[in-house]
């Protein structure tokens, strides 16, 4: 007998619905008596354990049920475990008979409904006239002639605070799950990748050179506090919306990229590269703006500061409309606008732009704004937007809500079919419209880096993925790991370098190997 892999179908029999626990559980009044605890259960410790061992001694059956994702708000990154995880780790208890999911913010429909024997509840809540919830609990189950009762302790174990001290690293136990329940293989995501090269995309966008300036110090200061370095060597990349233009070209995917640069020396640098990453240029030359530089100053690998050399002033009228052209004349399977703030993009022009993308094209946008003030809900209606968190939170203004409620109002006002909301060391969240009433509207993929070097690019990495993924997979699961994996790829690398499909191929077999014990 070939032996099963995946462990989570090992305890699936133990998760049951609120719907059919008839048929697990029978209904009150019952011969065998039903206890039922409920919590959150981010992670699971010994006083869990401790009250689910207690509990079980009252009654023939345990029930556990535990608080949905979307109702969760302890903390902004909060659960750590996404529910069908933390349902995974409490039906693998010996003690836990059954398990159940509470789609609702409180369990009292679901008790209403069970009429569980009895309740259990933590020593803590004992008083529980001073305690809303509880209150509310003990009435509901009183009404039926069901009996609360409360767990003896002496040790407060705080989820909470063992979270925040020393974070589970369960990245790969939240990709597996993530595979599982939208039924992607690791065959699907190797398919996927190698279908790229029949794909044509259409970037838009600010084209950036991006220069390291390595020096070593010489001395401290005399008579005036400033640095004295010594100058060793220059190293220049592309980015901005020319290294997004380049990944797609790497994977051989068929890649136009339209920009405006100006007329000097590191514009003849940009062709040069996009050439080599055969990447099909429109290259509008303005001869009154540099082409935009970003220059890190670097010592003993600290950077110490960035001169830039940039117009941010928008653009003619008249380059305007030749940009407009180049989008309304070039067909692809996808437009991306990589929108830097240098210039191309304004509130006013982006709709314009939208406007000439051909029918049937698949639209994404990225605001990645560090200097500049953007804004990503003036791309409205875009089939995907990949926002970082400061910028959604600059958009809807929101510096306090937690990550969850945060991404539903930009998914909500932006009008888009998916949203990718980067969140730096904390990987990404994905938003698609399935059903508002849903817990698998969203979900969180943590980031896969193994060896960090450097973070910047991740996000061009991430875009540029995505939308080759959503096109030829037309999946959101697939297109979430595939660019999560690219943009972790992108971050063990020094300097903005595009990432190749043999490099995409050999991680995703890594992680099937972790994945699968092998």
């Amino acid at each position: 007998m070939k032996k099963d892999i995946n462990f989570l179908n090992k305890y699936k029999h133990k998760i049951i619905s609120n719907k059919n626990y008839n048929k697990f559980i029978g209904s009150y009044p019952r011969k065998k008596k039903v206890i039922m605890c409920h919590g959150v259960f981010d992670v699971v410790h010994p006083g869990h354990i401790r009250h689910f061992m207690y509990a079980k001694d009252k009654a023939d059956i345990l029930l556990v049920s535990l608080t949905s994702d979307r109702h969760i708000n302890k903390g902004n990154y909060r659960p750590h475990v996404p529910e069908n995880l933390r349902a995974f780790n409490l039906a693998a208890l010996d003690v836990v008979d059954f398990v159940i999911i509470d789609s609702d913010k409180e369990p009292i429909k679901n008790i209403k409904k069970i009429k569980p024997e009895y309740f259990a509840k933590g020593f803590e809540y004992q008083n529980y006239k001073k305690n809303l919830k509880t209150s509310s609990e003990y009435q509901t189950i009183n009404a039926y002639g069901g009996k609360v009762i409360f767990t003896p302790g002496d040790v407060v174990y705080s989820s909470s605070k063992i979270i925040n001290s020393s974070l589970p690293d369960i990245s790969y136990e939240k990709l597996h799950n993530l595979m599982d329940t939208e039924k992607v293989t690791f065959n699907d995501l190797k398919k996927t990748i190698k279908s790229f090269s029949k794909v044509s995309v259409h970037v838009v966008g600010d084209t950036i050179v991006d220069s390291y300036t390595n020096t070593v110090p010489i001395g401290g200061p005399v008579k005036y506090p400033y640095l004295s370095l010594l100058n060793i060597s220059k190293t220049n990349y592309i980015g901005g919306a020319a290294i997004v233009a380049s990944h797609l070209a790497f994977t051989g995917c068929k890649t136009i990229f339209t920009s405006v640069v100006g007329d000097d020396k590191n514009a003849k640098f940009v062709k040069d590269k996009l050439k080599k990453n055969k990447v099909k240029f429109n290259l509008v030359i303005d001869k009154n703006r540099p082409t935009t530089n970003k220059n890190t100053i670097v010592s003993k690998n600290q950077k110490l500061l960035k001169l830039d050399t940039l117009d941010n002033t928008p653009i003619s009228d008249e380059i305007s409309e030749l940009i407009k052209k180049k989008i309304s004349n070039t067909k692809t399977n996808a437009v991306i606008f990589s929108d830097f703030r240098h210039g191309i993009f304004n509130k006013n022009s982006i709709m314009e732009y939208a406007n000439k993308i051909p029918k049937k094209t698949f639209k994404v946008a990225d605001s990645q704004v560090a200097s500049r003030w953007g804004n990503i809900l003036d791309f409205l209606k875009f089939d995907l937007i990949t926002p970082n968190e400061r910028e959604a939170r600059f958009s809807l203004g929101d510096q306090d809500s937690s990550i969850r409620p945060l991404a539903t109002e930009l998914f909500k006002k932006s009008k888009c079919k998916l949203l990718i909301l980067k969140l730096a060391e904390k990987g990404t969240l994905t938003y698609r419209k399935k059903d508002w009433n849903q817990t698998d509207s969203f979900y969180v993929l943590d980031s896969l880096v193994t060896n960090l070097v450097d973070p910047v690019g991740a996000g061009d990495a991430l875009i540029a993925y995505a939308t080759l993924s959503m096109v030829v997979s037309k999946n959101h699961a697939v297109s979430s790991i595939i660019s999560s994996i690219a943009a972790s790829l992108a971050c063990e690398k020094e300097g903005n370098i595009p990432i190749k499909i043999s490099e995409m191929m050999n991680r995703i077999n890594e992680i099937e190997k972790k994945i699968n014990y092998k």
